[in-house]
């Protein structure tokens, strides 16, 4: 069998962060002073978002894991001591503790204006915080085949990610409540499967052409077929709290396709569950995270969440020397012991009754291990 090129999944991370106010630990409007400052260093690789309290920010091309955490460090370290030199501190949880949305200010771009006028409130209190980990495909056929085939495994990473147990100062009872928020957007969730990479583009021509959206960008799913890049763009996660969660998540789904790519080159495939099956998973680890049981369609049973993440791990044992990442990965076992972003914030809840604490953890971890 010739030997496959792993060199073709290239890492691409994008993380949107938090602006915070000091003082009062509420979310802050920057009037994109970050950003400005940002460009002068980093260029391209920090961005406005919607809400002015929100910062994003986008690595390079990654040869691997270890480039993308050295990125990801880098981008951490310099938006944050920009933030500093202007007054804020920065913070990644997939929401903020217990800001309202409704005392926010939006940005004052053509595209942001355009969106809220078409979405209104749904747009308006969308103030949540994702991570969108993007691996190169070697085309495009490719990337729809690996597309299908990983929507399986969202919830499994998704569990791993949950950091937004908290909204508008209530803690709702969801380890990740930023995936309620952002259902109230159109075309979000579990995309279905497209039989080719033409079925796709027909869809996104068709949704053009009738006026549904005026490009392929405002398609939210979970995970899709970058409209641009030769990409699979998983985007279903919360943003982590540390660098070494995000870079062990982006390894995970780099591994998964790889994996994936392996089984094609020997003519076989991973089962395609539909949708609704996919969601009953999605719904659960939103729930629950890495506490509860995600159905298991084969066997057609629960099961433990975290024995599906060790299974997980088995699957793809046969990739991550090639792709470098075992070190990476190893990570994994220590969010099983020490709980996702959401059981961390729920514990010093727990022990302070203060949410103002949450918000300090918050900062704290922004820079843990850099």
């Amino acid at each position: 069998m010739a030997t496959l090129n792993y060199k073709t999944f290239t890492l691409g991370v994008e993380e949107e962060y938090m602006v915070l106010d000091p003082v009062t630990r509420e979310l802050k409007s920057h009037e994109q002073q970050i950003v400005h400052e940002g460009q002068k260093v980093i260029k391209d690789k920090v961005k406005a978002e919607m809400h002015q309290a929100v910062v994003e920010v986008g690595t390079d091309i990654c040869a691997d894991a270890d480039e993308a955490w050295q990125d990801v460090a880098t981008l951490r370290k310099t938006i944050s001591e920009i933030a500093t030199s202007l007054g804020f501190s920065m913070g990644a949880a997939g929401t903020h503790p217990f800001s309202h949305w409704e005392s926010q200010l939006i940005t004052d771009h053509a595209r942001y204006n355009e969106l809220v006028n078409e979405l209104q409130e749904a747009a308006r209190s969308n103030l949540i915080f994702g991570l969108h980990v993007h691996v190169g495909m070697e085309n495009r056929e490719m990337a729809n085949h690996i597309a299908n085939s990983t929507r399986y495994f969202l919830p499994h990473i998704y569990a791993l990610s949950t950091n937004s147990p908290f909204w508008e100062g209530r803690q709702t009872g969801y380890k990740s409540f930023r995936t309620k928020v952002f259902d109230k957007f159109p075309r979000t969730g579990i995309p279905e499967a497209f039989e080719s990479i033409e079925a796709y583009e027909n869809y996104v021509k068709l949704l053009v052409k009738t006026n549904c959206i005026d490009n392929a960008k405002k398609i939210w799913w979970d995970l899709r077929v970058h409209p641009f890049f030769n990409t699979v763009e998983f985007r279903i996660c919360d943003i982590p709290l540390t660098v070494d969660e995000t870079i062990t998540i982006a390894s995970l789904f780099q591994a998964i396709c790889a994996r994936i790519y392996l089984l094609r080159s020997k003519n076989l495939n991973f089962m395609q569950y539909p949708r609704p099956l996919i969601n009953e998973n999605k719904w659960r680890a939103s729930r629950y995270g890495i506490d509860g049981s995600l159905i298991d369609f084969g066997k057609e049973e629960e099961v433990n969440t975290r024995a599906l993440l060790y299974e997980l791990l088995e699957f793809i044992d046969p990739v991550v020397d090639h792709l470098g990442s075992r070190h990476r990965l190893a990570y994994i076992h220590k969010i099983l012991e020490g709980g996702t972003g959401a059981d961390r914030q729920l514990k010093v809840f727990e022990e302070t009754k203060n949410l103002v604490s949450v918000v300090d953890y918050i900062r704290e971890q922004y820079l843990a291990g850099v």
